[in-house]
């Protein structure tokens, strides 16, 4: 019974709301639709009477020569469209105009478009005609749009053709070159917009706008990465990371600078080779320029007994290197342990040169070889390789103490003898900048960068 008395009201609200929703789709059919947009066609008689409204539309289809042809008919309010015409077009701009007459309850469009040739083309050489004549017409007006255009032109190229002055007004030729590029551009945009407003096609001139915008946003996302390297190459022309001949390190390629080129930063690498880098990877890469600063650390590892005293072994070593001609006094050489093995101490030594005056591989090299020498001499060991070998089955005669038999001489290895200091010279090499100088001189190839600009 519960269940019951708790169904009924359930079915009262379902009810309830189909009744209502019933009631509102009823009230919205019998809401008036809205009438067609545009004005009404009044009729000369009565609005309501059929012939009026076949009058009215015949008279009005006379006047359009398209529709000349056309044949109406109606019927309580029905009109009904027959013939044929030239073109389907004209079909629905004849429907379109029987909608708007008042009194018009529904439009029965039964026109059909011609197949003739003949019916076809006619039209279209009718067009053609009254477009030759139009144009013959404004004859002068476009003469003088064309004029005024090719004047606006003829300017724009021949400011652009002041070639000493834009590259005085820029910071380099390059930007100079470009500077008259957008010139000529600004020109040729100026010219053709003045000579459309003179000829009264401001909407075609939207249209040609609209549409280069399209192409050039197209245009753009096809050579993205050309444009890129492009806005790359204005930057570093404008904020030069370094000069020509310097010594430099870009994205882990190590090389001399030969020149700085719109599209690519030429490297000769140490070996004498050329390596060509595309501008955008140099814009956004971390680059190390060795020339900025002439002085430049070098630093090698030595390994000592593990029983050595390593600070002894670093006085030692700081010693020898701080007695090299090449070595700079301030800041003096120094020496840190960086690590204890099981049989080693590896030792690390510093020292700070002139690039000018000694190069780098050079005095490094000797730098290393006067360190070795002077701890050796001193009695510290450089260790070497220890390997343990376990003999299971030991052959008789052999003393393992020694690992030699009784008896066997053994002759003294010879020590090579160290070579006096300055016989090794430490001088910089000049092959790679004479050849680079030798290439600037005789290459005609651009090169965007400017002594006269500050190296950031």
């Amino acid at each position: 019974m519960a269940r019951r008395r708790c169904g009924f009201p359930l079915l009262w609200v379902a009810a309830l709301l189909i009744s209502m929703s019933v009631l509102g789709d009823r009230a919205q059919a019998q809401q008036a639709e809205p009438s067609p947009q545009g004005s009404v066609i009044r009729t000369t008689s009565d609005a309501n009477s059929d012939a009026a409204i076949r009058d009215r539309l015949q008279g009005i289809y006379a006047q359009i020569g398209d529709l000349s042809e056309v044949e109406v008919n109606v019927a309580d309010g029905v009109v009904t469209l027959d013939g044929v015409i030239a073109n389907q077009t004209y079909a629905q701009q004849a429907a379109a105009i029987a909608n708007r007459v008042d009194g018009v309850v529904a439009v029965q469009n039964n026109i059909s478009a011609s197949v003739d040739v003949g019916e076809r083309i006619s039209p279209f050489f009718d067009r053609l005609s009254g477009m030759f004549e139009t144009a013959g017409t404004a004859a002068p007006l476009f003469l003088l749009a064309l004029a005024v255009f090719g004047v606006i032109l003829a300017l724009g190229w021949w400011v652009a053709s002041w070639t000493r002055f834009w590259r005085r007004v820029s910071p380099n030729p390059f930007i100079g070159d470009l500077l008259a590029q957008a010139v000529r551009v600004s020109g040729f945009v100026l010219g053709v917009v003045i000579a459309l407003n003179l000829i009264g096609a401001s909407a075609l001139m939207g249209t040609v706008l609209g549409g280069a915008g399209v192409v050039g946003l197209a245009i753009g996302f096809a050579v993205r990465d050309s444009l890129e390297n492009y806005i790359a190459s204005i930057m570093l022309s404008l904020r030069q990371p370094f000069r020509a001949n310097d010594h430099v390190v870009v994205d882990g390629n190590e090389g001399k600078v030969v020149r700085l080129t719109s599209r690519a930063t030429i490297l000769m690498t140490p070996d004498g080779n050329h390596l060509r880098i595309p501008n955008t990877i140099v814009f956004k890469a971390v680059i190390i320029n060795y020339t900025t600063n002439p002085e430049r650390r070098l630093d090698f590892q030595l390994g000592v007994d593990a029983n050595d005293d390593p600070q002894a072994a670093i006085e030692t070593g700081s010693k020898a290197l701080a007695d090299l001609e090449f070595v700079l006094a301030d800041p003096p050489p120094n020496g840190v342990i960086m690590s204890v093995g099981d049989s080693n101490i590896i030792l690390k030594f510093t020292a700070w040169i002139n690039q000018e005056r000694a190069d780098f591989l050079k005095a490094r090299s000797r730098a290393i070889r006067a360190t070795k020498m002077a701890v050796e001499a001193a009695g510290f060991t450089l260790p070497e390789p220890i390997y343990r070998l376990r003999i299971d089955n030991r052959p008789a005669g052999i003393d393992f103490a020694t690992g030699h038999a009784p008896g066997d001489q053994l002759a003294a290895r010879p020590r090579a003898q160290p070579v006096p200091q300055g016989d090794a010279s430490v001088e910089p090499d000049d092959h790679l900048d004479e050849k680079i100088a030798e290439e600037r001189r005789d290459s005609e190839a651009e090169d965007l960068l400017n002594t006269k600009r500050p190296v950031e």
